[in-house]
Formats: C-alpha cells, sequence, structure tokens
C-alpha cells in the first residue's frame, strides 16, 4: 500500500516538477577584464617632454607688417554690374542726392512717401551697400562713404529739392536724413537744413542785382557830387560878378 502511495505520489510529482520553473535563475555572463588603468605620466619624463618640444623659429617681420596678399580675381556677377550702372546714370542725372537710414515700415507707408515726394520730383532708389560702394569710391561722393553702413536709401532729384524733401521727411520718422550733396557739395543734416532756409535762386539773383546797382549808383553820386558842387559855386561867382557891374556902371547921359 505505500508502495502504491508512493508511486502515485512520485507520477503526479512528475508532472508538477514538468510545469514549474524557478523563480531566480543564476546565469554566467563573460566580461571583459580591465587590464589598463589610468596612470599619471612619470614628473621626469614630463620635464623631458617639456624640454624637448619643438618650438618653431620667430619670423623676422611680424605678419601684419606684411603687406596683405592680393586678392583673386573673380568674375563679376552681371546683375551686380546691372545695378552699378543703374546707380551711376542716377548720380550723374542729379542735383540733390541725400542719404536716409531706413527703417522698416508698411508697405502702405512706402507707396505713400513715393507718392509725396514725387510730386516735388523727388525719387526715392533702394541701393544695396555692396553695389552703392564701390561706384561712390571712384566719383565725386566719396566723402558720403561713412554714410552707408546699414540699410540705406537714396532720395535723388535733378532739382534741389531741399525744402520739400525735408517738409515730407519730417511726417516719416522711419526714415532719418544723414547728410547730402546738392550741387556737388557735401552737407550734413544741419547743412541741409541751412540750405533750406536760404531763399530761392531767382530772390537771391534779384537781392545780388540790387546790392550791386546800389553800389554803383552810389559810386556815381560820390563821383558826381564834386563836379556839381564846382559848377553850383561857379554859377554863383558869375551872377555876383554880374550883379557888382550892374552897380559901378555909370548912368546915361
Amino acid at each position: 500500500a505505500v508502495a502504491a502511495k508512493m508511486a502515485a505520489l512520485g507520477g503526479g510529482g512528475a508532472r508538477w516538477r514538468r510545469a514549474w520553473l524557478p523563480a531566480l535563475q543564476l546565469l554566467r555572463r563573460g566580461s571583459k577584464a580591465v587590464t589598463r588603468h589610468w596612470k599619471a605620466m612619470h614628473f621626469q619624463r614630463q620635464k623631458l617632454l617639456a624640454v624637448t618640444e619643438y618650438l618653431p623659429p620667430r619670423p623676422a617681420v611680424p605678419p601684419r607688417c606684411l603687406p596683405r596678399p592680393a586678392a583673386k580675381g573673380h568674375e563679376e556677377d552681371g546683375y551686380a554690374r546691372v545695378l552699378r550702372r543703374q546707380v551711376e546714370e542716377t548720380l550723374r542725372s542729379s542735383r540733390m542726392v541725400a542719404v536716409c537710414q531706413y527703417n522698416s515700415m508698411p508697405d502702405e507707408d512706402v507707396v505713400t512717401l513715393r507718392h509725396y515726394l514725387r510730386k516735388h520730383n523727388i525719387h526715392v532708389k533702394f541701393v544695396l551697400n555692396e553695389v552703392v560702394r564701390p561706384v561712390l569710391a571712384q566719383s565725386k561722393y566719396r566723402n558720403l562713404l561713412p554714410l552707408f553702413v546699414c540699410r540705406n536709401i537714396l532720395l535723388v532729384s535733378p532739382e534741389a529739392r531741399a525744402r520739400e524733401m525735408l517738409r515730407v521727411l519730417k511726417g516719416v520718422p522711419q526714415v532719418n536724413l544723414l547728410g547730402a550733396c546738392i550741387d556737388d557739395t557735401i552737407l550734413s543734416r544741419q547743412g541741409v537744413e541751412n540750405f533750406a532756409q536760404l531763399p530761392s535762386l531767382e530772390v537771391s539773383q534779384g537781392q545780388t542785382v540790387a546790392a550791386l546797382s546800389l553800389l554803383s549808383s552810389q559810386t556815381s553820386s560820390l563821383l558826381q557830387r564834386g563836379p556839381a558842387h564846382l559848377t553850383a559855386l561857379l554859377d554863383e561867382h558869375i551872377r555876383r560878378l554880374r550883379d557888382t557891374e550892374g552897380t559901378t556902371e555909370p548912368p546915361p547921359g
């Protein structure tokens, strides 16, 4: 009976042992052994490396004193050449060239600014510094180069319209006048304002003619004063002689 019971338990235990797995399994994995560790260099070796380090010889002439290498010639862009030619033609046909600093503004305001300036025959030109600077360097406007350091626009006109330009720019704070060249004369902002206060060319010519005619008339009167005074004295002397001759004449018969 005991043997039968153990046989029965043994058969059931085998089935239970086949379905059960241990909760913890120990697996051994292969790992590399660290055989090299960082070790500080010996002090004697450090001194030896420092002594034997290669030091290149110093040049006899500092590099900053040597002439700069010539820039390699590159083919000029055709579009930049066209823009440069347009700037040259604009400067050649303009008596007034004003340089202004341009700050961002809505497109509607730009159109309005162009409209009011075009009424006075003043045109707005948006130019690039890399295009306009080479043109100015080879022209009579080379003194305007320091003004082209940011985003700029040109206000050009075949006439000297400084007063009208300042009146329009007064209501546009996004456009600041930096300087101008009027009739081949470089002017600052204050110089442009002083030029705008001058009278027109016709009035100036009239004032000049009046001043010159006044001087000539004064000179003529000064030159004629002496002879006229002498003539008056001679006439008075002759009259007195006639009066004395009439009183000394003997009575008739």
